[in-house]
């Protein structure tokens, strides 16, 4: 069944406006990428979402594709963003199914919490592999896609009127807020993140000529989604949700609007830059989700494993 319009679009957007687009998202089985695509999905566009587990992957592109009649959407597992072979693959699929790509989403991530004791080199190297290798192997494996896009959808320089076919040749990659300030037991991901923060800038300036543009989404805390279920404890949910500027956790909504916005014409001009959509949080003098019963510096020194998590892992030494 169809999930109400309103969970993860607003009703400002135009129906129809990425018709005959086509969007590839890594990560795309996810709360909040899944919330990306349904969004481009319902105003036109079909998709090719990318994931590790078949089942699951598919599973979700059947369900995002009731976002709108006759919608197009491949799912494709078992490919390993690490690994630039299996992204080549499942981008070639993609264009031979759907004919093209014009947006990218590099959405594959992973998180966990952990003090630097507490984290080996190799849950380092893996969250490093995930996060900044399988965004760069994500952004090489469609970029050729990408380029042509963009030359096809251009605008004229002289009249700036944007182009009858539409847009074109655009990816956003997602990151998050966690390395503007730094927090205990994320020192993996801030690494990470500022890795895939400066792939972005970079994208923006060497292909800018090309007429691609290149952006970051830096969601903030995000409620029913597998990051904060992976990184609030729940004996702290309450405090932290009344803690924050807006007084109430963000949504895939909030999400989905913002990539909305710089994929249709509305973000024309806008490359190179991090859209933070965490209505301020970050900008709050108190630590992120690892708060509470994890007080600073007590629970650090302690040397204890972070508890009552969802999705717990442990890593050795």
């Amino acid at each position: 069944m169809p999930l109400p319009k309103e969970e993860y679009l607003s009703a400002s957007w135009k129906d129809g406006i990425f018709a005959n687009k086509v969007v590839f998202c890594t990560g795309g089985a996810g709360t909040i990428c899944s919330a990306q695509v349904r969004a481009l999905v319902h105003l036109g566009a079909n998709a090719c979402i990318i994931g590790r587990n078949v089942e699951k992957t598919e599973k979700v592109a059947k369900d995002i594709a009731t976002a709108r009649p006759g919608a197009k959407v491949i799912g494709i597992g078992a490919v390993d963003v690490r690994k630039v072979e299996s992204l080549n693959d499942a981008a070639s699929r993609c264009v031979k199914e759907l004919g093209g790509i014009d947006y990218v989403i590099a959405g594959a991530a992973g998180n966990f919490l952990a003090s630097i004791n507490q984290l080996s080199a190799n849950a380092f190297k893996s969250v490093i592999d995930i996060d900044v290798l399988g965004s760069y192997n994500t952004l090489k494996a469609t970029l050729p896609y990408l380029v042509e896009s963009a030359k096809k959808h251009s605008i004229n320089s002289d009249t700036l009127k944007p182009s009858p076919l539409g847009t074109g040749g655009r990816i956003i990659f997602v990151s998050a807020t966690i390395h503007y300030r730094t927090m205990p037991f994320q020192t993996h991901v801030s690494v990470a993140k500022a890795g895939v923060d400066a792939l972005s800038h970079s994208v923006a300036i060497e292909f800018g000529p090309l007429g691609v543009t290149s952006n970051i989404i830096a969601p903030g805390p995000i409620g029913s989604t597998e990051g904060m279920d992976r990184l609030l404890p729940t004996d702290n949910k309450e405090a932290y949700v009344k803690s924050q500027p807006l007084g109430r956790l963000g949504s895939v909504r909030d999400i989905a609007d913002a990539t909305v916005y710089l994929f249709a014409d509305t973000g024309s001009y806008v490359s190179g830059q991090t859209l933070v959509v965490d209505g301020a949080s970050w900008r709050m003098t108190a630590g992120g989700a690892a708060q509470g019963a994890l007080q600073y510096p007590d629970f650090l020194l302690s040397g204890d494993a972070v508890p009552n998590v969802k999705g717990q892992k442990t890593s050795k030494l």
